[in-house]
């Protein structure tokens, strides 16, 4: 499938591609999935913020494009599947349940790695059977969800947590895209991997500070741009150059 169907992947490092929103790792055919944020609707109506609960919709729409595109036998969701910090809401509870027994009926396997707002996640993983990791390890490959620094690092280390975005503009208008960020983390390749989290677009890495620890010097790291209605994962240069 991989052979048929690769015009949508970009490879980012060894055995390491971006698939749409996705990291794929297509040896063992696991699609890494970060900052699902389910629930989201529910705590902003707590706010007083009243948004039409489409989001789980939208993100099931895409997970089956992506599933078409890609052979997958796992799934990794690094970080932040749930978005309230010390409940679980009855938003979290029934979306997080649908997209486990999503996975279940393609035969595929899902392995979480906690992210910050996963404190309380247990009680829903421990339902359907799912582990819980802090970290996954895949020979070189390092996935964990980014808001810490790992004690023993990788050649390759993907992270979510940032939701990294990039605005460009043209004449007066600026868009917002969400994109991948590949740069050096000590002695380690670093991929932040965009936020599967269809409500916002994310933090624009060019005009605000960025979350994770181990996003440093930004001005070494190259973007890859994600095109929302193509799907297509664009290489956009080095930040540095953006940056001026």
């Amino acid at each position: 499938m991989m052979n048929q169907k690769n015009e949508f992947m970009l490879k980012l490092a060894e055995n390491v591609f971006a698939v749409d929103l996705c990291v794929y790792l297509p040896d063992v055919k696991a699609l890494i999935i970060a900052d699902l944020h389910l629930g989201y609707e529910e705590a902003l109506g707590k706010k007083g913020v009243l948004v039409p609960r489409t989001q789980f919709k939208s993100v099931i729409k895409r997970l089956e494009w992506i599933l078409k595109k890609v052979d997958v036998k796992r799934v990794i969701l690094n970080g932040d599947v749930k978005h309230e910090f010390g409940v679980i809401s009855k938003q979290e509870w029934r979306e997080v349940l649908r997209l486990l027994d999503f996975f279940k009926e393609k035969n595929i396997d899902v392995i979480v790695v906690k992210g910050n707002h996963d404190t309380i996640l247990g009680p829903i993983s421990q339902k359907r059977e799912i582990k819980e990791v802090k970290e996954f390890r895949h020979g070189d490959i390092l996935v964990v969800h980014g808001d810490y620094e790992p004690n023993r690092p990788a050649k390759i280390i993907i992270i979510g947590h940032e939701h990294p975005a990039i605005s460009l503009k043209e004449d007066a208008k600026y868009e917002k895209f969400k994109c991948f960020l590949k740069g050096p983390y000590k002695k380690s390749v670093l991929i932040a991997q965009p936020a599967f989290f269809p409500l916002t677009t994310g933090t624009d890495v060019l005009n605000e500070p960025t979350l994770s620890p181990l996003l440093r010097d930004l001005s070494k790291f190259e973007a890859f741009i994600v095109d929302d209605e193509t799907h297509n994962v664009l290489p956009f240069g080095r930040i540095k150059k953006l940056l001026r």
